[in-house]
């Protein structure tokens, strides 16, 4: 007998069915061994070590104190006693880093005395599950000390700081290497919007229409200079940016005039079509997924979580039973920051358009896209394993959730193989008078010449076909263009929007922070730990937060910051590809005097003496002077006026956020509470 361990027992399930009686695939539920999660579960021989805590022997090349944990011994002992009747041990985990570093471990624990062969694959198809146990090879030890080095690096990072917010900011408080940058994210962008100052401008749109068909133009210019619009605005300031070309260039219309100039546009008939344009744009598909990009779209396009998406992703990985006993893979390995796709795919997508959609629909080439730079690309992009599987085929067997995402992965992938799409983009500018001045009104019209991807990508390009018109026509009572109604409509800038899970993830990747597997439990752990609320889709920043994050500013600043970071990831991709000795990098970041500035351990017992307990400014009472700040309380932050005391703190309310809590808002509370004392 030949056993196989896989993570999970799904996915040991479809591979049990590809395998013959001289094969038992086990499960070994992901890791057999880790760090010891509490100070019980620390083996009594290190317990009175320095280092004992962390489980890390830093003083002897950081050595990792291994343990099994009790959820995994059942589980440990069913493996070994198939073990015994075993001539050969097949290690079937995930192909990347935390896979190889299972399959490690599972050698540790197991010692086996028969031969073993570690195989990998991207998909749980027969095909590929065959091709790998024809092609096995060792475990790769380069990528389990990159696995590894983050296993002890994080443990390094969150149980020395941590302790620290405990004694200076709250207990059971975190701090985490991809997590409190992640928050200083979040934090900072409140900070953006809390700073953020709103400015109101005026448009003036009119509606017209010609062969019964309404359109809308809007004003462009006035004597030629256009109007202001948001991106002119000093986020800042809520001026108009005073550089010269914005001076001369730009008119910012105030309420009066704007509705003096609508109203004299109204009147000043009939205007003249003075010029058209038309210019045919191209619209390229997008790559196939990445985990990341799934992300994003199931978000938007379905309203589900990361961690919802990364669940049933992982479902459709390891196989669906899909009727007559046909149980497999139906998408490729789900945690990637590739976009190839196999040779076999990209012609099998070919033969599908070809058939489905015609010839014209098929590109000369393959698309090949472009990986980012920090990509690992050590798999495919996330596909459909079998393209011909189409979603309508599988209706009966998945649930809806399952079947959005299925849906969601095979059109983005048919779509990436197929030619841009043509869109042809019409611009009619519109000469009028208005309080003496030339004004130009324009109306915008696309329609898609050439649907291209369109066809099969999630949902269409939206048109606005403009009725025919001529250069020359007037506009005006008894003309063949109409004059319906000109109005004035106010606007005002926005402030940058919030993160949401997904654009937090979007921006983590861009910043090359963190890895695919990584994105959902570092959200779910901010959030868990009282720093994010969500709010709809949005996360909310926590005053627990702001105070944590200006903690580490002030004292930590390189180990919060987002280029110190990523330079941690580039490091561990090295460790992966032989480049650097994970030795060397823990000792760099932990004690110093290499590529990781002065070290973790110098710094704490650098910045420890300095630290208090953190507060958060608001600005200063203009009757007393006194300053006010927000203070965090045991239970929830409350502000505070110059020392305190009964007339001089007051909790702040839950529905409260730090970006609407300005000094008057503070004391008309502080005012709110002293009155009701007085009542009293």
């Amino acid at each position: 007998m030949k056993l196989v361990i896989v993570e999970s027992p799904a996915k040991a399930q479809t591979i049990g069915r590809f395998l013959g009686k001289e094969f038992k695939v086990m499960a070994s539920y992901g890791h057999v061994r880790d760090l010891p999660g509490s100070a019980e579960e620390i083996p009594a021989e290190y317990k009175d070590k320095p280092w004992a805590t962390m489980a890390v022997d830093t003083d002897n090349g950081f050595t990792p104190i291994y343990i099994v944990p009790r959820e995994s011994k059942k589980t440990l002992s069913e493996i070994k006693k198939a073990l015994k009747e075993a001539e050969e041990v097949v290690l079937a985990t995930d192909e990347d880093r935390e896979g190889e570093s299972i399959s490690w471990h599972l050698l540790q624990v197991l010692q086996p005395k028969v031969p073993v062969k570690r195989i990998a694959f991207h998909e749980i198809t027969k095909s590929a599950i065959l091709e790998a146990l024809a092609n096995p090879r060792t475990v790769d030890m380069e990528l389990v000390n990159a696995q590894e080095s983050r296993r002890i690096v994080d443990r390094l990072f969150g149980y020395s700081l941590s302790p620290l917010l405990w004694k200076k900011v709250r207990p059971k408080l975190s701090a985490g290497r991809v997590q409190s940058v992640a928050v200083r994210l979040v934090v900072e962008r409140e900070e953006e919007r809390k700073a953020f100052r709103t400015a109101r401008y005026w448009s003036i749109e009119a509606t017209l229409g010609a062969g019964g068909k309404p359109f809308g133009a809007s004003l462009l210019s006035l004597n030629g200079r256009r109007l202001a619009a948001g991106k002119d605005f000093d986020p800042a300031t809520g001026r108009l940016k005073t550089d010269d070309k914005t001076a001369n260039e730009v008119i910012h219309l105030l309420e009066d005039e704007a509705r003096r100039v609508a109203q004299a546009l109204l009147l000043h008939v009939p205007w003249r079509v003075a010029a058209i344009s038309q210019k045919k744009t191209r619209q390229s598909p997008y790559a196939p997924f990445i985990t990341s990009t799934l992300q994003q779209a199931a978000s938007s396009l379905l309203n589900l979580s990361p961690r919802r998406t990364m669940q049933i992703a992982q479902k459709l990985y390891e196989g669906v039973n899909i009727g007559g006993g046909e149980r497999e893979g139906l998408i490729t390995y789900m945690r990637t920051d590739s976009v190839r796709v196999a040779g076999e795919a990209l012609a099998e997508a070919r033969a599908f358009i070809q058939e489905v959609y015609g010839k014209e629909f098929l590109p000369a080439k393959a698309r090949v896209y472009a990986a980012s730079e920090k990509a690992q690309d050590a798999h495919e992009a996330i596909r459909p394993t079998h393209l011909n599987r189409q979603p309508d085929m599988l209706r009966a067997y998945l649930a809806p959730d399952e079947l959005a995402l299925y849906q969601l992965i095979w059109n983005r992938t048919i779509a990436s193989q197929m030619p841009d799409a043509e869109i042809l983009k019409t611009a009619v500018d519109f000469e009028a008078t208005a309080e003496g001045q030339t004004a130009v009104l324009r109306a915008n019209g696309s329609v898609v010449a050439f649907p291209g991807y369109l066809l099969a990508a999630n949902g269409n390009h939206r048109e606005n076909e403009l009725p025919p018109i001529a250069v020359g026509q007037k506009v005006g009572p008894g003309e063949a263009i109409e004059l319906r109604s000109v109005e004035a409509e106010a606007h005002q800038t926005q402030p940058p929007a919030r993160y949401t899970e997904a654009s937090l993830i979007q921006r983590l990747e861009e910043e090359g922070i963190g890895r695919p597997s990584t994105y959902g439990p570092t959200i779910s752990t901010i959030e868990q730990r009282g720093y994010v609320e969500r709010v709809g889709k949005i996360l909310v920043p926590t005053f627990l937060a702001i105070a944590v994050i200006s903690l580490l500013r002030k004292h930590f600043q390189d180990y919060v910051d987002l280029g110190f970071t990523a330079r941690m990831e580039d490091a561990l991709d090295e460790i992966s590809n032989g480049r650097m000795n994970y030795k060397e990098f823990l000792t760099s970041f932990y004690r110093g005097n290499g590529r990781f500035g002065g070290g973790l351990l110098p710094q704490i017992e650098n910045e420890l003496p300095k630290m208090e307990f953190p507060v958060i400014p608001l600005g200063v009472d203009p009757q007393t002077g006194a300053p006010l700040i927000v203070r965090l309380g045991r239970t929830s932050p409350y502000i505070q006026r110059g020392e305190g005391g009964a007339d001089n703190t007051v909790p702040i309310p839950h529905e409260l956020n730090f970006e609407d809590l300005t000094p008057e808002k503070a004391l008309s509370l502080l005012q709110f509470k002293a009155q009701a004392n007085e009542a009293l």
